[in-house]
């Protein structure tokens, strides 16, 4: 198994991946699928550490829209990508749509650092 696709856990839409990366535009794209928590969230790490590698792309989009379940470890692992990104002058696009993840987002003043948008072609798009 490749680091670009990680299993193994229940409640993933998607053939048992919780995370999988491809590239789209130049930019590479992490799916997030089912839950993510402290249960998943080690596995998970290892599919964004690689997309924000020191020697990634200049831009990466986490897509949270096939997540069912998502706690503050997730959050921690978004704050950690986007600290990775911006170490580098790169930036990290989310994609979100579940208002109860917004919601903890917000509750967490997080919103203006992830800048959730709700469509991957939005995220995709935005401006660095």
């Amino acid at each position: 198994m490749s680091a670009g696709d990680v299993g193994g856990a229940s409640g993933c839409g998607d053939g048992g991946r919780l995370a999988r990366s491809y590239a789209v535009r130049g930019c590479t794209v992490v799916e997030l699928s089912g839950d993510v928590d402290l249960a998943t969230v080690g596995e998970i790490r290892v599919v964004l550490d690689e997309a924000t590698a020191p020697s990634g792309p200049p831009h990466v989009v986490v897509d949270l829209s096939r997540t069912t379940f998502f706690d503050c470890t997730g959050l921690d692992l978004l704050v950690r990508a986007e600290a990775r990104m911006a170490r580098r002058a790169g930036r990290l696009g989310l994609v979100c749509v579940q208002q109860i993840t917004l919601r903890m987002m917000e509750i967490a003043n997080l919103t203006g650092l992830l800048r959730p948008v709700p469509t991957l072609e939005q995220a995709l798009e935005r401006p660095g």
